[in-house]
C-alpha cells in the first residue's frame, strides 16, 4: 500500500496494491502495521458504511470529543468527490480542505485525524462508502459544518442533502473544541 499526505497535516490517500487473478481482485484496505508505521491510529471500534444516489452531498462531518474520531473511508463502489475540512485550531491549515476523488475502481481511500471533517458528492452512483472510525457513534456529539461555507468546489449549487446537513453552522461561526498536535493522538 501507497500512502501519500494531502497539504492537511495527517490526511493521508491510501492506495492498495490490489491483486488479480482468473477468480477476480483481492484489496487490502487497512493494514495496521503501516498504520503503526506511519503513526496513525489505528484501533478501530466501528464500521459503518453508506449507499448514496445520483448528486448526493453528505457532510460535513465529525464528532465531539470525547467521542471524536479519526477514520478510514474507502469507496467499494461508484465514485465519489471526498472533501477534508481541518477544523483543529493551531494547525497550518486550519479553515482549508483537500479534495480526493475516491473511485472504486482505483481503489484508493483516505485516512482523517481527530478534527478533520468529513463530506463527499456522488460522481457516480450507486457510491458506496465502508467507514472504520476510532470511536463509536454518540448522536448527541454529531457536529458538521455547513457544506457550502469554505469554499470546497462542489459540482452541484443544489445536491440532495439532508435536513440535518443543512442545519450545519457556516465555518466561521463554527466553535472548534479541536487542537492541532504534532504528536501523538
Amino acid at each position: 500500500m501507497r500512502s501519500f499526505e494531502t497539504i492537511i497535516a495527517g490526511c493521508y490517500e491510501l492506495r492498495p496494491s490490489p491483486y488479480a487473478d482468473t477468480r477476480g481482485l483481492f484489496v487490502k484496505t487497512y493494514s495496521h502495521s503501516l498504520f503503526v508505521e506511519m503513526g496513525l491510529e489505528s484501533d478501530f471500534l466501528e464500521a459503518f458504511y453508506t449507499v448514496s444516489g445520483p448528486n448526493v452531498l453528505r457532510g460535513m462531518h465529525l464528532q465531539f470529543p470525547p467521542a471524536d474520531q479519526a477514520k478510514l473511508v474507502v469507496c467499494i463502489a461508484g465514485h465519489v468527490m471526498d472533501v477534508l475540512l481541518d477544523l483543529r485550531l493551531g494547525s497550518p491549515t486550519y479553515g482549508q480542505h483537500v479534495v480526493v476523488e475516491l473511485e472504486a475502481v482505483h481503489h484508493n481511500a483516505v485516512y482523517l485525524p481527530r478534527g478533520v471533517a468529513h463530506g463527499f458528492y456522488v460522481r457516480e452512483a450507486p457510491a458506496v462508502l465502508f467507514y472504520q472510525v476510532t470511536s463509536e457513534h454518540v448522536p448527541r456529539l454529531d457536529s458538521g459544518v455547513a457544506w457550502n461555507s469554505f469554499g470546497a468546489p462542489w459540482p452541484e449549487s443544489s445536491p440532495v442533502i439532508s435536513p440535518r446537513d443543512t442545519s450545519f453552522p457556516l465555518l466561521k461561526d463554527f466553535q472548534s473544541p479541536f487542537f492541532y498536535q504534532t504528536e501523538g493522538f
